[in-house]
């Protein structure tokens, strides 16, 4: 099986307890094996600077450029991530993004856009953000809102398996940052 962006890393970043066997993350990775995942101390108790710690020393394993695949609280920490180390991010799917002030984190968040191509995938029912919330922190970061319908958390539960629409805003991001990387070649 082909690589999914060669020219890129793509990095999975979980939220709150990881993300299981059939969340739409874990078939991803399971289909692209070459997709390399974030890992925890702690999945039960997120702490920020400790989350970003573990995803800045992944990002800094490879020297390709990364691509972020972050749900709920992933999302937070992929954007904590990119705001202290832009170099080597080339993009970010934020995929309901979880509630910063129910973890007391939202002061510690990038208030201005992120320094690379990003899509905050947003759901209508999303009982971990709302609606207005969501394109709030669009707005902020920059990013690109996407709205999904009325998807819940977007996780296993949501019923969404291999999650086709996800893939296909997944490549159009992939597009959008290798645009970016050509752009900028000397």
């Amino acid at each position: 099986m082909a690589a999914l962006f060669p020219q890129f890393q793509v990095i999975i970043v979980p939220g709150l307890h990881n993300s299981g066997p059939g969340h739409w993350q874990s078939l991803w990775q399971a289909a692209h094996p070459e997709c390399r995942r974030v890992e925890q101390d702690d999945w039960d108790h997120p702490e920020l600077d400790a989350w970003v710690a573990r995803l800045d020393q992944l990002r800094a394993s490879d020297p390709r450029p990364a691509l972020l695949v972050a749900h709920s609280f992933g999302c937070l920490t992929a954007a904590a991530s990119i705001a202290r180390n832009p170099a080597g991010a080339a993009g970010a799917l934020l995929v309901a993004p979880a509630d910063p002030d129910r973890f007391g984190v939202a002061a510690r968040l990038p208030r201005t856009p992120l320094p690379c191509p990003s899509m905050l995938l947003a759901s209508a029912d999303d009982p971990w953000m709302g609606a207005a919330q969501a394109a709030r922190w669009a707005r902020l970061w920059g990013a690109d809102l996407v709205e999904t319908g009325s998807l819940g958390h977007v996780n296993a539960d949501s019923g969404l398996g291999d999650w086709p629409d996800g893939q296909r805003h997944l490549h159009r991001l992939a597009d959008l940052a290798q645009n970016r990387v050509m752009a900028s070649a000397p």
